[in-house]
């Protein structure tokens, strides 16, 4: 069997890992550093990848290690504008998970070790050629002997800087925001939330965000001043003060700080996420602001979309084309991302007094909508991910509410769709000869565990991760779409 050699063991890297290891495909994953991050880092995961952790049976531990969020508070100086809650969400996990990037790492690596993976640390790729029949990869370790790899795929989740990138020639186009941000990942007492409800704050002089971690312990966020320095300064304990003082409601100390960070934003992506046998994945392929926390959740569910799709063609039952959807559903979802993100952070630093009071009332006038509160929630928690303009969506029935490329929500007490050994689409339809036919024409294919029909007389068809392939009044339609597939 082929094995897929994943650059970067960060969170991204591992869910790919994962996922094939779970679909008994060969994997070597490998990573420059010594050991995995011991820094917050990413802080979020959001409802939709705990969805797709689900499929695994991999959600539980996530959880147990996390603290629940529950809203998001918008506040203009004593005035609160907007408050989302997170509790009407159509999902079993109705909140954001704040976990740090450490522990996130540390728990996939435990899942990847249970497959009997482990990281392959201080492993450097050198080169690379890719044919189209494979990979030949050269690998450094520390003490300096190489090691030419013959692998038939390679992913790159190695990062910003990624190494693959940079080797494929792949543009990474976008802008440097000119503003610097502080991070701070510290102890603080007075926040003047519930410690399961995060706020943001805009002031005339920029925006201020207090994430909870847990219980005490909070995520601080603020634009600045460009220092005019080549990279952003790292704060101070005493300038995070200041920050809170000015921008925030006044009565928060922090004190013990965990992580201080000078960052400046980027927005890059690269428009063709294959390269032949060569994938980008998470940073390697968009880079974007961390408003919203959407960065790494959007990096895993690359992986997600991607680990399916390959794990079928390296078993030999799907054409290699299958491959290509990769590129159009998960390049689209980055350009939505990109433009959400950017447009949170526009709206949250703007410096204009008018422009500000607009903002304030619109945002207040808005936000009071239970619609626009509900799509924010789909669109901070990534339920609204969806693959309208797929090449993999097959037909729609006439008035289905539903239509292809569109997430199917899980169903409390069903075991989640994808969730075995296997990729395989499931059918949602009533049992009948043939339908009984078309389960048995497509065994490599189709879970032969029925779902209840979603509507009477009607057939759907679901991706392995959870998204509708089709929709049907007969099996002819759902077996015309399954045979193009197949190898």
């Amino acid at each position: 069997m082929q094995t897929a050699l994943i650059v970067g063991a960060g969170p991204v890297g591992l869910t790919l890992a994962c996922e094939l290891a779970r679909y008994g495909i060969s994997v070597r994953i490998i990573d420059t550093a010594a050991q995995r991050t011991d820094k917050s880092k990413a802080l979020i995961i959001w409802s939709r990848t705990l969805e797709l952790l689900d499929r695994g049976g991999a959600s539980a531990p996530f959880i147990d290690a996390g603290f629940k969020a529950l809203a998001v508070n918008m506040i203009a100086g004593e005035k609160a504008v907007g408050h989302v809650s997170l509790h009407n969400i159509q999902t079993p996990y109705p909140f954001g998970l704040m976990l740090p990037q450490s522990e996130t790492e540390r728990l996939l690596d435990l899942r990847l070790q249970s497959f009997g993976i482990s990281i392959e640390r201080q492993v450097e790729l050198l080169s690379f050629t890719n044919s189209p029949h494979g990979i030949e990869a050269v690998l450094q370790r520390a003490d300096g002997h190489q090691e030419t790899l013959s692998a038939g795929w390679l992913l790159g989740c190695d990062g910003a800087h990624s190494t693959v990138r940079h080797s494929l020639g792949a543009p990474f186009t976008g802008e440097t925001n000119k503003s610097d941000w502080l991070l701070a990942d510290v102890h603080m007492t007075g926040y003047r939330r519930p410690d399961s409800e995060a706020s943001i704050h805009w002031h005339r002089d920029g925006v201020l965000v207090i994430f909870p971690i847990c219980p005490g312990r909070y995520r601080v966020l603020a634009d600045l001043p460009p220092a005019g320095t080549e990279r952003p300064p790292t704060p101070t304990l005493e300038q995070v003060q200041t920050i809170l003082d000015t921008r925030g409601p006044g009565g928060q100390n922090v004190f013990d700080p965990i992580w201080l960070a000078g960052f400046r934003i980027n927005g890059r992506k690269v428009s063709e996420y294959r390269w032949g046998r060569v994938f980008l994945l998470g940073d390697a392929a968009h880079i974007h602001s961390p408003a919203g926390g959407q960065g790494m959740n959007t990096g895993m569910q690359d992986a997600f979309n991607l680990a399916w799709k390959l794990a079928l063609v390296i078993r030999g039952v799907c054409k290699e084309e299958l491959l290509n959807s990769y590129t159009p559903e998960r390049s689209g979802v980055g350009d939505k991302v990109l433009k959400f993100t950017g447009r949170i952070t526009t709206i949250g630093t703007l410096r204009n007094p008018i422009a500000q009071k607009l903002r304030n009332t619109l945002a207040h006038f808005l936000l009071s909508k239970s619609l626009v509160q509900k799509r924010f929630a789909e669109n901070l928690t990534e339920l609204a991910v969806a693959y309208p303009c797929s090449p993999l969506n097959g037909s729609s029935l006439s008035g289905d509410s539903l239509k292809p490329g569109a997430r199917v929500a899980p169903v409390a007490r069903q075991a989640p769709i994808g969730s075995g050994s296997i990729p395989r689409f499931a059918l949602f339809a009533e049992r009948t000869p043939q339908v009984a036919d078309l389960l048995k024409q497509f065994e490599e294919l189709l879970d032969p565990n029925l779902r209840p029909a979603m509507s009477a007389k009607a057939l759907h068809l679901v991706r392995p991760d959870g998204y509708l392939a089709c929709s049907a009044s007969s099996t002819t339609p759902i077996g015309n779409y399954l045979s193009k597939l197949l190898k």
